[in-house]
């Protein structure tokens, strides 16, 4: 089951349910997150008394990683997907650099292209981001900084990425959509 740009599974043992996450792309091991919450129709009793140890013994990895890659083939054409959609947005980046210089909207739509690479764990998201404007590494680096000291994008220390801001969001709801003519 699709959740949360990833991937779900769940087991159900005894008055619990086990719902597994792996994020979108090709799955290499065990989840990312494990959540535990009561069955529907679970008796009382059995709730009150807690999760015990022989819920988690019973949680069946293997079958949950067999699984996922079963379902591999869907998932990693939704990644190319995804992928597809993320160099398109870096491409339309590059154009407004080309129009617009290092403008708010430029700024504010290649912090999201950057958070979207780096929310899917695509490996050196600045090279990649590079390489779709047509810029060095440096200068996307010098770019990211402006958007995060002009209030764009949030940072996160030692890791790529971060989030866009309210102000970056006001900036993506006052550009005119794709496709507008305008």
């Amino acid at each position: 089951m699709a959740d949360e740009n990833g991937f779900e599974i769940t087991q159900h043992q005894g008055a619990w349910d086990i719902r597994m996450w792996w994020p979108s792309g090709v799955v290499t091991g065990g989840p990312q997150r494990i959540t535990i919450e009561q069955a529907e129709n679970a008796p009382a009793r059995d709730v009150a008394r807690g999760i015990s140890t022989t819920v988690l013994r019973r949680l069946d990895l293997a079958e949950a990683v067999r699984a996922m890659q079963e379902h591999a083939p869907s998932i990693e054409e939704e990644a190319r997907q995804i992928s597809q959609a993320i160099e398109e947005a870096g491409k339309g980046a590059g154009q407004l650099l080309a129009l617009q210089g290092v403008s708010a909207p430029y700024l504010v739509v290649l912090s999201t292209v950057y958070v979207q690479m780096a929310n899917i764990g695509a490996t050196r998201p600045v090279d990649w981001l590079a390489q779709l404007i047509e810029r060095r590494p440096e200068t996307v680096r010098d770019h990211l900084k402006k958007a995060r000291r002009d209030g764009y994008l949030s940072s996160l220390a030692g890791k790529a990425g971060g989030e866009l801001t309210d102000k970056a969001r006001a900036v993506l709801d006052s550009m005119p959509e794709a496709g507008d003519g305008g």
